[in-house]
């Protein structure tokens, strides 16, 4: 006799952890795959470190959201005991009219976010670490920080276990049948039948989303650590985490030093440079490092010294950048997550909760109108026809 879950959930990295947590703490019978262990090298949930702010700049849509996220972090730490998100603040720094600058203060006014922005001046004198040209300034978030990602999937798994979840690591699944009673999932050593399934793989959500293929692309993400030259001026309480935008040169962000490796530092989406999901994540090289290398001389030069590591990661970026939560348009009993586009962990607590939602009733109270296949394809068909309008064929 196949075993029959109320929910099953493919992929448990940071979303689908989330999700299992969220599911198991409201009594139903969940069950869980993912094809290697918690917080590997090869998904989006190791590193150490994850930004997470208020005064979001890519569309201030998304800061209810993040009020809802950090409520949820908390209410995590409290089960857990133990401390997820840390408060650094964050400066995002750049020209008064850059999107980063621009787009946070924009948040912060309409939210009533606490938000206080800098001069070159004040930021050289308050906070010496950053290099800032004196037509820059910046806005500090002081409800900014960071998260600790491994930490906080393993939290999750413990919850999701805690409360009764079935968790299967090292399982992969193979294929998903829609059949009439039930969604059968088909893996390498088994098969199991649940009546709502959460598919949230990362990288590799195409291989069981196929209306996802050539739309969720997964790109090399690297990011460096570099000793503290001052171990004064890069402390958390002296260095505040930072989004930094250099115009055409695309936009950086960072870290204090919270770990003995020092300052980390990326670029976001680096160069863009699609990769295999299924090969391993290709090496650092020179172009990667000597790109860091040079914003940490340029930027950072009282804080950084030695590069001491760097590492590749992943970003599944969808067309818009926006998130991708919904249900699957050919069959409703499936939830579809791609909620990161290089920006999405600080979202994880409430992701986890939208997926329960949407697993249970269908819906959620919660907005995410913006996060749905219709917004993607409305997105990707009007790049095309402004494409053809700079490009009409002769």
């Amino acid at each position: 006799m196949t075993a029959r879950f109320d929910v099953a959930i493919v992929g448990l990295g940071a979303m689908g952890s989330a999700a299992a947590a969220h599911l198991a703490a409201r009594g139903v019978s969940v069950i869980g795959f993912d094809a290697s262990y918690p917080a590997h090298g090869l998904g989006s949930s190791h590193g150490d470190s994850r930004l997470i702010r208020l005064g979001y700049f890519e569309d201030p849509s998304y800061v209810p959201l993040l009020q809802r996220a950090y409520a949820n972090w908390r209410a995590m730490e409290g089960r857990l005991r133990e401390d997820i998100l840390t408060i650094t603040g964050v400066l995002q720094i750049g020209l008064p009219d850059s999107k980063i600058v621009s787009g946070t203060r924009k948040s912060s006014e309409i939210y009533g976010l606490s938000a206080e922005t800098l001069d070159a001046a004040t930021l050289r004198a308050r906070h010496p670490a950053f290099a800032i040209d004196d037509d820059e300034i910046a806005v500090l978030d002081p409800q900014g920080g960071y998260l600790r990602p491994e930490a906080a999937v393993m939290g999750y798994v413990k919850l999701a276990a805690s409360d009764g979840a079935a968790l299967h690591f090292g399982e992969k699944v193979i294929a998903i049948h829609p059949e009439t009673d039930g969604i059968a999932i088909e893996t390498a050593t088994g098969r199991i039948s649940a009546g709502k399934v959460i598919v949230a793989t990362g990288s590799w959500i195409a291989d069981l989303v196929p209306d996802l293929a050539g739309k969720a692309v997964p790109i090399k993400q690297v990011v460096a650590w570099y000793q503290p030259k001052d171990g004064f001026v890069t402390t958390p309480q002296r260095m505040p985490a930072f989004i930094r935008d250099e115009g055409e040169g695309g936009s950086y962000f960072g870290f204090p030093a919270i770990g003995v490796d020092g300052i980390k530092v990326g670029r976001h989406a680096h160069f863009m440079e699609e990769i295999d999901p299924h090969a391993p994540n290709p090496p650092v090289d020179a172009r990667d490092t000597d790109l860091l290398d040079a914003f940490v001389r340029h930027r950072l030069p009282v804080a950084a010294g030695l590069r001491v590591r760097a590492t590749t990661c992943r970003y599944t970026m969808l067309p818009s950048e926006d998130f991708l939560i919904d249900l699957l348009p050919s069959d409703p009993r499936i939830v579809v997550a791609s909620p990161c586009s290089g920006h999405g962990f600080k979202f994880t607590s409430v992701v986890g909760e939208i997926l329960a939602d949407l697993a249970l009733d269908g819906g959620t109270p919660l907005p995410i109108e913006a996060f749905s296949f219709e917004a993607m394809n409305r997105f990707i068909a009007a790049k095309g026809t402004q494409a053809d309008l700079e490009n009409p064929s002769l």
